[in-house]
């Protein structure tokens, strides 16, 4: 394991101690995310907190009284410390309810994907060992408001799920430390004054049951006394009318939505003059796209972050100045991460898997202890992805050893994908692959071979989709008419399949 040395690394580390096994954290935290929108409450209790567009608007006393309210009826219903509680609204004033409602019960947030499929949902729901759901038809919890005072910043707070090259969701249990490390990340990297307050507005467009909704926005609108604006839906006019009409001052999403945007005719006459903080991930993006995105928002510093739900969003990033440079990039590590490489071979030892430890990175997956041994190694997060150093320092993520296809900042798995295909008529071998594509990054390509027999493409899919999610349906099919090449131990050899498939165009 070779360290990525920090010696050209812009984010400073004033205040980043080290545990006893010599991961770096932060020194001065707040005791619990409680104290965050607490202070709040009791500081600004008439500022602006959350509105949802189109629906409530609610000051930071009313978001804590609210939430407050939410946590006694969590308490009536039988909810105790560490009981975890299953979060399934949609993204508006009532999933941040139930968010900060749970924490106050003393209980554990289980964040999950409101695309999830009705197998997938009872998964999760099981492999949590969920007391309460709060699924999208259950009304609120309402009681006498009730808060714990004793949270810590070991406590969980919430899991989060991750598919992985099993297919099966996986849990990671996020700290409240590991929450409040990455506000702390968010702050420093992105060059956000520490006195900003009221001013921090932002604009929430991408789901909050995903670490960048949740810990990279609403929790850092929190960390400061800002606003977090909510779009349930995301629609390109109303994102861009938001902007100058509720005064966002910071927006997070991924590249393909920052190219529709600038695509669209109306932003021509959107004013962006009070953006002054513009991030994206999760997806690789172009140059061209980097230096459009500076000059649609002229007064706004831009930048990539890299991260996983294990880490509790930021491992890197890529600050204003390297952003079109070096816009291949992921950046340099954050203040609260130690990042390595294991060198794939002795021949290129800047080439390998990327490590990581510190605050925000999970020691463990919940229930998978198998998981956990081949993952975490010496307290060393193995991140599955292969990347190169440069001279600088700077992260540059070059492939995957996880089978995992990014579809817009969405991670599909493949196998998973693999074995709903498998299991519809007609298919004998199934490879799945992803799909270069200019605005999403990447797209879900099927390999499909019938065993001699014709496939019907239509009914493959039909059956797909009531096992997996849309955004996992394959959107490119190949039909083979003989079996998909294999290595003499009978592994598929993706390789070569990509080489020599020829997609046709989108099925949808």
């Amino acid at each position: 394991m070779i360290p990525i040395s920090r010696d050209h690394n812009p984010f400073g580390r004033d205040g980043v101690g080290t545990d006893d096994a010599g991961a770096p954290r932060f020194e001065d935290l707040p005791a619990s995310l409680l104290e965050l929108i607490r202070r709040n409450a009791d500081d600004d209790p008439d500022g602006e907190a959350l509105l949802e567009l189109g629906g409530e608007r609610l000051t930071h006393r009313e978001l804590w009284d609210r939430s407050a309210r939410v946590a006694g009826g969590l308490r009536a219903a039988g909810v105790e410390r560490g009981d975890r509680v299953a979060v399934r609204y949609p993204a508006g004033v009532d999933w941040v309810f139930a968010f900060w409602g749970v924490l106050m019960a003393g209980g554990i947030v289980v964040a999950v994907n409101t695309r999830s499929t009705q197998p997938e949902v009872e998964f999760i729901l099981g492999d949590s060992g969920t007391t309460v759901d709060l699924a999208a038809d259950t009304p609120l919890p309402d009681g006498d408001p009730f808060v714990v005072d004793d949270l810590a910043r070991g406590d969980v707070a919430a899991f989060f799920y991750t598919s992985g090259t099993t297919g099966s969701p996986k849990g990671v249990p996020t700290t409240h430390e590991a929450f409040l490390t990455n506000t702390a990340n968010v702050s420093r990297c992105f060059a956000i004054p520490p006195d900003i307050g009221a001013e921090l507005r932002t604009l929430i467009s991408v789901p909050l049951f995903h670490v960048t909704g949740c810990n990279s926005q609403l929790l850092v609108a929190t960390y400061y006394g800002g606003t977090s604006v909510i779009m349930p839906v995301l629609d390109q006019a109303t994102l861009l009318a938001s902007l100058s009409q509720q005064r966002i001052s910071f927006m997070v999403t991924v590249p393909a939505v920052y190219a529709l945007l600038l695509r669209n005719p109306a932003f021509e006459t959107t004013d962006t003059s009070g953006v002054r903080w513009v991030a994206y991930g999760g997806a690789p993006i172009a140059p061209v796209l980097v230096s459009a995105i500076q000059q649609a928002f002229p007064n706004a510093r831009v930048s990539n972050g890299y991260g996983m739900t294990e880490t509790a969003s930021l491992m890197t990033v890529l600050p204003h100045e390297d952003a079109v440079d070096h816009a291949d990039s992921v950046g340099y590590a954050v203040p609260s991460v130690d990042l390595a490489i294991e060198p794939l071979d002795d021949a290129d030892p800047s080439l390998g898997e990327l490590v990581a430890r510190g605050a925000n990175v999970t020691t463990e997956y919940w229930q998978r202890p198998q998981a956990t041994v081949d993952t975490i190694i010496d307290g060393w997060l193995h991140t599955g992805d292969i990347v190169r150093v440069d001279d600088a320092g700077r992260i540059h993520v070059v492939d995957r050893i996880k089978d995992i296809i990014n579809r817009g900042g969405e991670n599909v798995s493949s196998i998973e994908v693999e074995s709903a295909l498998l299991a519809a008529p007609g298919v004998a071998e199934a490879a799945v692959l992803a799909v270069p594509d200019d605005v999403m990054g990447e797209k879900v390509g099927a390999v499909l071979y019938g065993g001699g027999e014709e496939i019907d493409v239509a009914a493959v899919l039909a059956s797909v989709r009531e096992s997996i999610a849309d955004f996992k349906v394959p959107q490119y099919v190949a039909l083979l008419d003989e079996p998909l090449p294999r290595n003499p131990g009978g592994k598929i050899v993706k390789g070569r399949i990509r080489e020599s498939v020829v997609w046709g165009d989108p099925l949808r």
